[in-house]
């Protein structure tokens, strides 16, 4: 491992999260379960068939999210927003995750061989999933400036996840400096356009690498667009870690159905972005090993009509075609001109022995 590289997990189970290893993957199951625990058990199978590397809850309650209120400020009023008219509170509710589903989802995750670990919303749900033993945790964009929380969480000595949303660089420093006060030094920021569903047009990739250098940490990316192609595309900006909504099925519906993966997209996600991983490599000229052998299929000079010895090699008697056992195309001008050393059948290659070159 290099020194920027965060093992997440334990002895029996765990992921180095770096540069060095292809993107790690999270499936956010968020309130897609629709309550529904059959269900949710489901969906953590399904996301691990697809090759997920974790899966990840939200760990609240509608009264540690907000306050009973059905009217004003507790009613989402923007129009264009997937939960226009909800009451907050109602909304919450039907979103959570019940605190007892915790530890059998999280169990069975490890059992088929993923991370499992949620992200707390109040210091309560930081002390629940403690005597959980997560490997790590995350904090949500909309809690990333609530900094007794960041503090809580940091104390933990876990590697923290924290998603960037509309915060501002200096809200950013806030946390981090919070973070790294409180004795965590192990921290990945991702990206995220806090947006549901969000556009490619308004996720600013770039900032990956900007970030990066601000913060000296690993940086990844908290995906709300439809479909894989901005997260595929966020790995060349060596994003370490990708983090997307999941749902068995969008039609079937979930609160955040409309931005989530379906399993075999979640699949052609961790496919398409190994390969991208793979793919960059390093700054490479004159082709890679394995390419030595496709060389032979370049062109060259070769003997296109027979030509006896001492007679002079004229543009009739040669060819430039592949492959390229024959002398190289520069080569041309001063083959024409020349004299044949011997007989030459169509389909030699010729080379500087064959010929007698002219002053």
């Amino acid at each position: 491992m290099n020194d920027k590289t965060i093992r997440i997990g334990s002895n029996e189970l765990y992921f180095d999260i770096g540069e060095s290893s292809p993107p790690f993957i999270i499936a956010e199951l968020s309130g897609n379960h629709s309550q529904d625990y059959d269900l949710a058990e489901q969906m953590v199978r399904e996301a691990a068939k697809a090759g997920a590397h974790a899966i990840k809850l939200q760990t609240y309650t509608a009264e540690s999210m907000t306050l009973d209120v059905d009217s004003g400020d507790f009613v989402i009023n923007e129009a264009d927003s997937l939960w226009a008219g909800e009451q907050l509170f109602k909304l919450y509710q039907k979103a959570a995750t019940p605190y007892e589903w915790h530890a059998k989802l999280f169990s069975l995750a490890n059992s088929l061989g993923m991370l499992a670990f949620s992200s707390p919303f109040d210091e309560d749900a930081v002390d629940f999933l403690a005597k959980l033993d997560v490997p790590c945790y995350k904090i949500a964009s909309f809690e990333l400036t609530d900094l007794p929380l960041i503090k809580k969480v940091a104390e933990q000595n876990k590697p923290m996840i924290m998603s960037t949303g509309m915060a501002t660089i200096s809200e950013i420093e806030e946390a981090v400096s919070t973070a790294k006060s409180a004795g965590c030094e192990n921290i990945i920021l991702l990206k995220c356009t806090s947006t549901y569903p969000a556009q490619a047009s308004n996720t600013n990739l770039v900032t990956i690498n900007n970030m990066r250098d601000a913060f000296d940490c690993q940086v990844g990316l908290s995906d709300h667009t439809a479909g894989i192609g901005v997260s595929v595309a966020s790995v060349a900006f060596k994003a370490t870690v990708i983090e997307k909504h999941f749902v068995l099925s969008r039609d079937a519906g979930g609160v955040d159905a409309a931005f989530s993966l379906e399993p075999n997209e979640l699949s052609s996600l961790v496919i398409e972005t190994k390969r991208a991983w793979q793919a960059m490599g390093s700054v490479t000229y004159g082709g890679s090993a394995a390419e030595e052998k496709s060389k032979q299929y370049r062109r060259s000079i070769y003997i296109c009509q027979n030509i006896k010895a001492g007679e002079t090699v004229s543009r009739s008697h040669v060819k430039v075609v592949r492959p390229a056992f024959g002398l190289a195309p520069k080569h041309l001008e001063t083959v024409l001109g020349s004299t044949a050393k011997m007989d030459m059948l169509k389909g030699t290659a010729l080379d500087w022995s064959k010929l007698v070159v002219k002053d």
